[in-house]
């Protein structure tokens, strides 16, 4: 537990992080992301979660100040659903509860990976996602992008569907800077996903983060624990540079990834996701963790020596 939470025997909630909106939606900065909720692989066959833990997990987040969940339709595995856990845990949701979901990439009912959406298939992505999460409309949804060179044709499917009520907010997911301009002359961008971390460095996706903070939207960084492991979850390894500053916090090296993260901007979200209830308490704990300049200039150093 890192030395903030040794501080006070109450546990440190989201609103540590500090708040960022999402168009018209005041979130704070430390979310969840509900990949995990479905058992050992989201994306492929593993064993499927305890379903009563995902539960508890989920509403041990909004216990603990979580008001942004990160989650998506082809978030599945042999008989879990993220989305369905959601439903079942939330609903009825608070006021100040925001689901973000995504659509561009899809699954067959096996589990197999479909070929990219056409812009007239995203509909049918939103409505999936409405039905299983039990709404009339959608908070935040991102545009996957999959290897399209141009995504104004799907980003303009996704902005008719606003413009019908369905979604209050749109986003853009696996992007370079020239797809946000893309996106920003269609309609308004509220956020960008990436894949982001310590251990994962990319001039791009540096690119990217900078950008958004530039043009005020949130920066939301995917894996920012998992590093370049991504779905499969963290490889194990830990650089010495992670450990030392870990242990000068009394915290975990997980908690310093999502709080050198953070640390990258006011306008950088994080979605930790985990099945785990203790690792749901310690990520949360992570946004009151302030690392010292010193500290950041080295883990940047450690960042960026892979470029």
């Amino acid at each position: 537990m890192c030395e903030t939470a040794a501080m006070t025997s109450e546990p440190i909630t989201a609103a540590a992080a500090g708040t960022w909106k999402l168009g018209d939606l005041t979130v704070n900065r430390v979310g969840f992301g509900a990949m995990r909720l479905t058992g050992s692989a989201a994306f492929h066959h593993g064993t499927p979660s305890d379903r009563d833990r995902s539960i508890a997990v989920l509403r041990r987040a909004i216990e603990l100040g979580v008001n942004h969940i990160d989650t998506a339709a082809f978030y599945f595995s042999p008989l879990r659903s993220a989305n369905e856990l959601i439903n079942r845990a939330l609903s009825p949701y608070a006021d100040d509860l925001v689901i973000a979901t995504k659509v561009g990439p899809f699954r067959d009912y096996s589990g197999e990976w479909g070929t990219s959406a056409r812009p007239e298939d995203l509909r049918g992505h939103v409505e999936e996602n409405l039905r299983q999460l039990g709404r009339d409309h959608l908070d935040v949804v991102y545009l996957r992008r999959m290897r399209q060179d141009s995504i104004a044709e799907h980003f303009g499917a996704l902005a008719g569907l606003r413009d019908a009520g369905l979604i209050r907010h749109l986003g853009i997911s696996s992007v370079e800077t020239r797809h946000l301009a893309e996106a920003q002359a269609i309609a308004p961008v509220v956020a960008v996903q990436n894949q982001y971390g310590l251990d994962s460095p990319d001039p791009e996706a540096d690119a990217v983060l900078r950008a958004c903070g530039e043009q005020g939207i949130a920066f939301v960084p995917f894996f920012a624990i998992a590093g370049q492991g991504g779905a499969l979850g963290p490889s194990g390894a830990t650089d010495d540079e992670v450990l030392a500053v870990a242990r000068a916090h009394g915290a975990t090296p997980a908690q310093v990834r999502l709080a050198w993260t953070l640390q990258q901007g006011p306008h950088v979200l994080a979605i930790p996701g985990t099945g785990n209830p203790d690792h749901l308490t310690e990520n949360v704990a992570a946004g009151a963790l302030r690392l010292t300049d010193e500290e950041m200039a080295r883990l940047d150093a450690l960042h960026t020596r892979g470029q």
